[in-house]
């Protein structure tokens, strides 16, 4: 018994229920929870890799053939309206001399309704009966009956003028909504141009000087060597063109090699693909369409291995861009923004066929 009173007692512990205590959690949960986000934002933000030189050069190759076809299909667009434009003023000349013939009719049938007005209109069964020479009114009713004839093919020939006037003007408001939405359509192309090239502008900016010469000398593979005290190459051997003309295409285009490249440019100080091509074949005196697309279907097609001088190259799927075979496995062409006319190998860019102009 003395044992058992000298032992202290136990008060019972009293545990809240778990309603009560969830409000603690929460705050504790809270507090952790803050804590982990202060710390997130104390670390150092982890930066994306740098994109490697062959990651950088696939896009810019990438954004600068989207560069060629927006410029191909610009060229498209305003060759459009260009040609709506020359049928908009043939039109509205046309319109000018259907309304002058239109105004003569008019004043011609104006003067005979004032001499009907003038003579009274009498009726002719009364002016016989006045008459007092019955042959010389019959003679006179018969001028007047082919004159009313003759008036009549006159208002024939307004009607036919009014008619003819307002189909013109019909057909010159489809041709200036042909020219607005073909603008419209160029301008949209205009946009993806510059907005791919700056992009590229901007990657090969990131690079240093020596990349950016590596990146150049890997497009420039498969060029002849350059001649002494010249920086852009030649020809690797004699041209020998199967014709006087092509030889003349393959010499023009040949003494462009240098000159800038610029979207949407014919020469003579820059090209772009098709104009470069397209110049050279008209220093020939032969006519080619103005983009790559429609060379494309320009003259028979000529197989891989039976190109010759002049013939016209074409390269990926959708003939996006266009050179000039100069012969020796090599072409001509103006080749992207930021790199004048130059040689370059014929299997230099993915090959899709050719055509021979004459």
């Amino acid at each position: 018994m003395a044992e058992h009173r000298g032992r202290r007692r136990r008060r019972p512990i009293y545990r809240k229920p778990w309603s009560s205590r969830r409000p603690a959690l929460r705050v504790a949960a809270g507090l952790t929870l803050a804590g982990a986000a202060a710390t997130a934002l104390e670390a150092p933000a982890m930066a994306e890799p740098e994109p490697t030189l062959a990651e950088v050069e696939e896009r810019v190759d990438t954004l600068h053939h989207e560069a060629e076809r927006a410029t191909e299909a610009y060229n498209e667009a305003t060759e459009t309206a260009e040609e709506a434009e020359a049928e908009l003023a043939e039109l509205a000349a046309r319109s000018d001399r259907r309304t002058e013939e239109l105004n003569d009719a008019r004043d011609a049938l104006g003067a005979h309704a004032s001499a009907s007005y003038r003579s009274g209109g009498m009726p002719a069964g009364l002016a016989l009966a006045l008459s007092s020479d019955p042959e010389e009114y019959l003679r006179r009713a018969a001028v007047a009956s082919r004159t009313g004839d003759r008036q009549a093919q006159r208002v024939r020939e307004v009607t036919e003028k009014l008619r003819d006037l307002e189909q013109l003007r019909d057909e010159a408001d489809e041709r200036a909504e042909t020219v607005e939405a073909a603008r419209e359509e160029a301008e949209r192309h205009r946009e993806t141009v510059e907005e791919r090239l700056a992009e590229a502008e901007e990657l090969l900016a990131t690079r240093t000087a020596e990349e950016r010469e590596r990146l150049l000398a890997e497009e420039n593979e498969g060029l002849a060597p350059a001649r002494a005290g010249r920086d852009e190459p030649r020809p690797a051997g004699p041209v020998e063109a199967p014709s006087a003309r092509a030889a003349t295409a393959v010499g023009f285009a040949l003494a462009q090699v240098g000159k800038p490249y610029g979207w949407g440019a014919t020469g003579p100080d820059a090209f772009d693909c098709s104009g470069l091509t397209q110049a050279a074949w008209g220093a020939a005196g032969v006519s080619l369409p103005r983009t790559s697309y429609a060379q494309a279907t320009a003259g028979p097609r000529v197989a891989r291995s039976e190109l010759a001088p002049g013939d016209l190259v074409f390269y990926y799927a959708d003939n996006s861009h266009v050179a000039l075979y100069i012969g020796n496995g090599q072409i001509v062409h103006a080749a992207r923004s930021g790199t004048p006319v130059r040689l370059a190998g014929v299997d230099s860019m993915p090959f899709s066929g050719a055509t021979r102009p004459a």
